[in-house]
């Protein structure tokens, strides 16, 4: 059917991020490689074929995704949970809900930041140091240095990532929200670029600094991400003239910016364990904070089902002394701790 069709594009759209799980298939070092990855669409692999060795940095990039979304959803009730099947988070991302937004940011980031942070590091014949930072500034310092190239990172994650979209010139509000989602995660990076500098002179004095651009760490970039997620804007498709566009589901909303998130669906409540959608695994056995008011306390978290509380046993470093030197040496402490689940 349609439906199933729609379903099933949209559900290949992240499948690449299963090239995280590929870790026992060593460097993707040739062309015939790239037919065996699980996870690809066809023009993925070509594009895989054409840019065999930027293929490892794209595999860093999907566990970086991973990676930074478990930790920024670490208490909420839907924590990023993986699969060992593709898609790694399971149905939750056919939704066009502001989770599925989040995960098309972060990925399309962390593909821009994995493959750039390759080109700085000088791993790629394909591209080095940004070369278009040149000269000297007008606050004086010399440009020098290796500037991270984030033209060629995004670049990439562009044809990569958003491929699916692109290639069927797709106007549907889901595709239009994917898009738009990758361009943000990909704005994340360019909008946080850090000016670093280095001094040089007699004893450190500052008579010549040199300077280059470089990322922010990836830990802001999901950050940022995360504070977009928490401000996400509904949105529906409206034609205008001839072009379709989202636009805000209540007018009395500001219309939402290149860089903030955009959804279509309302989210699930991620309470219980759903077997007809995998990834939902419901919040049963997660722990929980008795004290917190927010949404990782017991209340929240167990959808008040209430919750289970045991006394374990933790061993913590304590009496830590420094010594001269140069090293610390502490004792090992055990404490009676209570631990809360979620029945």
């Amino acid at each position: 059917s349609l439906l199933t069709s729609c379903l099933l594009a949209y559900l290949l759209l992240t499948y690449w991020l299963y090239l995280a799980k590929l870790s026992s298939v060593g460097s993707i070092s040739d062309e015939e490689t790239c037919e065996k990855l699980r996870g690809l669409i066809q023009r993925q692999v070509q594009i895989c074929k054409r840019n065999v060795e930027v293929m490892d940095a794209v595999r860093r990039g999907a566990q970086l995704a991973i990676d930074e979304c478990q930790f920024q959803f670490r208490n909420r009730r839907w924590n990023c949970s993986t699969l060992e099947s593709v898609p790694v988070f399971g149905k939750v991302v056919t939704q066009g809900t502001r989770e599925a937004a989040f995960v098309y940011a972060i990925s399309a980031a962390s593909v821009a930041f994995a493959v750039t942070r390759a080109c700085s590091s000088g791993e790629l014949d394909k591209c080095g140091c940004d070369r278009n930072v040149h000269g000297v500034s007008p606050e004086g310092f010399q440009w020098s240095g290796c500037s991270d190239n984030i033209a060629y990172g995004v670049a990439f994650s562009q044809s990569f990532v958003d491929v699916r979209e692109r290639s069927k010139g797709q106007s549907s509000n889901r595709a239009l929200m994917n898009l738009h989602n990758n361009e943000a995660g990909r704005k994340a990076i360019l909008n946080h670029m850090r000016v670093e500098c280095k001094c040089h002179g007699v004893s450190g004095s500052c008579e010549v600094k040199t300077c280059w651009k470089a990322m922010p760490p990836f830990r802001k970039v999901g950050n940022v991400i995360k504070e977009k997620f928490d401000g996400a804007t509904e949105v529906e498709l409206r034609k205008v003239g001839t072009t379709k566009v989202l636009v805000p589901r209540n007018s009395q909303f500001k219309p939402h910016t290149d860089e903030d998130l955009v959804y279509l669906d309302p989210s699930p409540d991620f309470c219980e364990h759903d077997p007809r959608t995998p990834g939902i695994l419901g919040t049963a056995g997660r722990f929980c904070n008795k004290t917190s008011k927010a949404i990782d306390g017991c209340e929240l978290m167990c959808c008040g089902r209430g919750f289970h509380t045991e006394e374990v046993e933790v061993i913590d470093r304590c009496s830590c002394k420094f010594h001269w030197c140069c090293y610390v040496k502490c004792k090992q402490c055990r404490k009676m701790v209570e631990m809360h689940t979620c029945r």
